[in-house]
């Protein structure tokens, strides 16, 4: 299947001269989005990563973690944005172009030594994707790897990430 096929590119969105990858036609798409989950989980398997956690980065991780983690027996665990998490958290701030952001994670999301798989719709600077494996790290995690259905290649996120599989579908 060409997955290609299904996102749709919108220009200049959400500035001038940025073409936005939009996911939403392929989430619309059963076949697609059967197709896209298996697929990611084929790989995850083929690369031997046996992750205990499928951590899902806010907000469309947790679309292709969830169903993820389901199929590789394993338990999900979200990555918020400030202040969404009700319980103790661990946070780690990361830089922007122009300042600075934030993700949390619930202290107690998993056991120290848990194999721990972060997943996400797109990868592009890799700035979340970086500062999320910090935060699966201070918690006591072994970062297994992680999976993108998209890899925006030209951005360098790829530089940004620790030295483990980075599983992608997609390369734009």
């Amino acid at each position: 299947m060409d997955l290609k096929s299904l996102i749709r590119d919108i220009p200049d969105f959400p500035k001038p001269g940025i073409v936005f990858r939009d996911i939403t036609t392929l989430l619309s798409n059963p076949e697609g989005l059967r197709y896209t989950i298996d697929l990611l989980a084929q790989n995850c398997q083929e690369a031997g990563l046996k992750p205990d956690y499928v951590v899902g980065i806010e907000s469309r991780g947790f679309i292709f973690g969830t169903p993820l983690a389901y199929q590789l027996g394993a338990g999900f665990v979200p990555v918020r944005k400030p202040g969404k998490l009700p319980a103790a958290v661990q946070g780690v701030e990361y830089q922007l172009e122009y300042g600075t952001d934030r993700v949390e994670m619930h202290q107690d999301a998993f056991e120290p030594g848990s194999r721990v798989l972060i997943v996400d719709d797109l990868m592009a600077t890799g700035g979340t994707a970086a500062a999320t494996a910090e935060l699966v790290q201070q918690i006591g995690g072994e970062l297994v790897g992680f999976g993108f259905i998209i890899e925006l290649r030209a951005l360098g996120g790829r530089q940004k990430l620790p030295n483990v599989p980075i599983l992608t579908l997609i390369e734009y």
